[in-house]
């Protein structure tokens, strides 16, 4: 097999030598040889002691340089080497679920990094976010052929983060027609939209804090703030809501909420409005809900917007208290993985503060377990959420 090898400096202590998947372009040699390789080329990697770090794609015009993907050099990167890779997080999400509704593959977290698959029964969303992974679409349709033979293939590459390693944006059925599906989660019957819905058409990740919130919403009012398609307000309504209001700026994501909640044998009442004018607002006429649920879009999203964007997390705590009746409960999400999990809880108790408000943390949460992390990049776990009991 004749594959450039990149090679470690001996000295250079990158966390690879620990097992870390990354390594930065300043932990490598970049000779003229490596400089030439176009983006996703297949390398191995070895140490100038002779040590190997294994197989990996690289990018020279990426700051993440090389990512691996195993820890064995001259492994064939195809479509056996997929199909494995997919039948052990098959199996992982089989031993969790009951139904085929979850992430199937979460990138590093499964040991392929830039590879993000969602399945909803016969239906597959594919993410692919690195140019290594680009240059192996057929060999990953080929493999998810064999392991779960779907009738419909999503690919859904129009994440910005593509831009950063040279690729274009666009969603494209691979197999199949894509349409719109159901979800099943947690007993609800949700509607997705795989094609014009945000990032893989659902977020499975929220799936457990779903669940949690909706073990205290029987009798209860509930405020969904940026609800998009209704997911925990929806649930909500199931578990017994006396009345729910699912907020959010989109008019097609509500229209997605409110057939949802037919589908469900569920009444919601869905608002379109800024969620930062209608909070003021509610405040303003004296309104407020026993539950409040606020799960933003990104505000952090690089790290140039930390101080920012952690000010908008501040306010938005600050205002969701303000609405949040005396006895309810609270909840504050984050999908911004450049905000540090402290740096959130302590902008969000900031918040709480200028509220006024009381609160005691009653739950701390990341992603369901459908969404697996490495262990040496704790970075990778995204999301946060903190639910508060207020008095």
């Amino acid at each position: 097999m004749s594959r450039k090898t990149i090679i470690v400096p001996k000295g250079q202590r990158a966390k690879a030598r620990d097992g870390s998947p990354w390594i930065f372009s300043n932990e490598i040699r970049m000779d003229p040889a490596a400089k030439a390789l176009g983006p996703g080329a297949i390398v191995n990697v070895r140490g100038e002691d002779g040590r190997e770090f294994g197989t990996g794609y690289f990018n020279p015009k990426s700051l993440i340089a090389v990512r691996l993907l195993a820890a064995e050099c001259d492994v064939a990167i195809d479509a056996d080497f997929f199909a494995a890779r997919l039948t052990r997080a098959l199996a992982l999400r089989k031993a969790i679920y009951d139904r085929p509704f979850y992430r199937l593959f979460h990138a590093e977290g499964d040991g392929v990094p830039g590879l993000v698959i969602d399945r909803f029964d016969d239906t597959l969303t594919v993410q692919i976010g690195t140019a290594g992974m680009e240059r192996q679409i057929e060999a990953i349709g080929a493999a998810l052929d064999r392991v779960l033979a779907p009738k419909t293939i999503v690919l859904r590459n129009d994440a910005p983060s593509r831009a950063l390693e040279g690729l274009d944006s666009y969603v494209r059925s691979f197999k199949g027609e894509a349409r719109r599906i159901a979800v099943e989660e947690n007993g609800v019957r949700y509607i997705a939209d795989l094609t014009e819905g945000q990032k893989t058409g659902w977020y499975y990740d929220q799936r457990d804090n779903r669940a949690f919130i909706a073990g205290f919403a029987k009798g209860k009012t509930v405020l969904d703030a940026y609800s998009y398609t209704g997911g925990f307000g929806i649930l909500a309504a199931k578990a017994g809501a006396k009345e729910v209001v699912c907020l959010d700026s989109s008019a097609p994501a509500l229209a997605l909420a409110e057939e949802s909640a037919r589908a469900s044998g569920v009444t919601i009442k869905a608002v379109k409005a800024d969620v930062f004018e209608e909070l003021e607002r509610l405040k303003a006429a004296g309104e407020n809900f026993d539950i409040v649920l606020a799960d933003p879009p990104p505000f952090v999203k690089s790290k140039k917007d930390l101080e920012p964007g952690a000010k908008a997390y501040r306010k938005l705590a600050r205002l969701a208290a303000d609405v949040t009746a005396p006895g309810g409960l609270l909840m504050v999400a984050s999908c911004s993985h450049n905000i540090p999990p402290e740096r959130f809880a302590l902008e969000c108790a900031q918040g709480l503060a200028r509220a006024g408000r009381r609160a005691a943390m009653i739950r701390q949460a990341g992603a369901g377990p459908d969404h697996p992390v490495h262990p040496l990049l704790p970075e990778s776990a995204y999301l946060k959420a903190i639910v508060y009991a207020l008095d």
